[in-house]
């Protein structure tokens, strides 16, 4: 690949866009490496947090140690994605940040539907998932290829937020723009690049992705934190490829749950119905989309069954 091929983002040029009084930023920057954007702007605003007004975005051309979910790590191509770190403080009760997961996964839906063409969906609670090259946009069969575990969706996204001992959180989004399928490490990731996306120009996704993150999180703001109030729970309902579907979920720490996912909880938990009748909430876990009527607990899923967190070991796009 030429520098053509992968051109380097303009900070200036984005800042313009995205930066007050013409977006929606305070603060914009840019770094040719970082080992992780979320572990650099967390001790960046630890240091001097009058420094990182929010929201605040800081975003890696190239992301050498990036971090999901459970300490999993990963490492993409230089100039092939986009790996930001968005820190904000939202005005809402702090029981209520544990919807943030969601509600970036849906502002990141949001973007990549009408930006880059694709039908993405979220697989709960953080992996963005969009049709595989031949495949139905409803996760059908279709001419692709099925992926054990994930069916003939893959993974493009990923999202990793974390609270701030101030109160204030970093939401870490890693999307897969530019890589060509040598450039992916596994089977079930891909980019936009590789699944025909009507713009794989990383200034014109950047700046789409902070503009639906901005209305997303203002309209759960204005709502006082009351994602149901704000009209948001519908919407992550109607982007979730995890509800309705049968599912394997490993537990964080240790076991699992199996049964059909149906709801999400007032706190954006994942509601599980076992066999026997018994609904779980689960705030956490790796979910696996089963086969419709499969209750082998290691069955291959028709869905994405990410080990969550973008990208285990790496599995494709990872947050910051």
């Amino acid at each position: 690949m030429t520098t053509a091929d992968h051109p380097a983002l303009r900070p200036d040029f984005l800042r313009d866009l995205l930066v007050v009084p013409h977006g929606p930023l305070e603060r914009l920057e840019v770094v040719e490496e970082s080992v992780s954007t979320n572990t650099e702007l967390a001790a960046a605003v630890a240091q001097d947090p009058q420094a990182w007004p929010a929201p605040a975005l800081l975003v890696a051309e190239h992301q050498v140690g990036g971090r999901g979910r459970a300490g999993r790590t990963w490492e993409t191509p230089a100039r092939t994605a986009l790996t930001g770190s968005l820190l904000v403080r939202p005005d809402v009760p702090r029981e209520r940040l544990s919807w943030l997961p969601l509600l970036a996964g849906l502002a990141t839906v949001r973007c990549l539907r009408a930006t880059a063409g694709v039908e993405a969906v979220v697989k709960w609670p953080n992996d963005v998932l969009v049709p595989a090259p031949g495949a139905a946009a409803d996760g059908g069969r279709g001419a692709a290829e099925e992926v054990e575990g994930w069916g003939t969706r893959r993974k493009v996204a990923g999202i990793l937020c974390e609270l701030l001992p101030d109160g204030g959180a970093i939401v870490g989004v890693g999307l897969n723009v530019l890589q060509s399928e040598g450039e992916l490490p596994v089977a079930s990731a891909t980019s936009l690049a590789l699944v025909g996306a009507a713009t794989t120009d990383r200034e014109v996704l950047l700046t789409a992705l902070e503009e639906s993150f901005a209305q997303t999180l203002g309209r759960w703001q204005d709502a006082g934190g009351d994602a149901e109030a704000a009209g948001l729970v519908a919407e992550c309902v109607e982007v979730s490829a995890t509800l309705g579907a049968h599912v394997r979920v490993e537990l964080t720490g240790g076991g699992q749950v199996i049964g059909e996912a149906f709801g999400f909880g007032p706190d954006g938990s994942l509601l599980v119905r076992e066999g026997d009748g018994t609904t779980r909430s689960l705030h956490s876990g790796d979910v696996h989309h089963l086969r419709a009527g499969s209750g082998d607990a290691a069955g291959s899923g028709t869905g994405g069954a990410a080990p969550a967190g973008p990208a285990g070991g790496p599995v494709g796009a990872q947050a910051g």
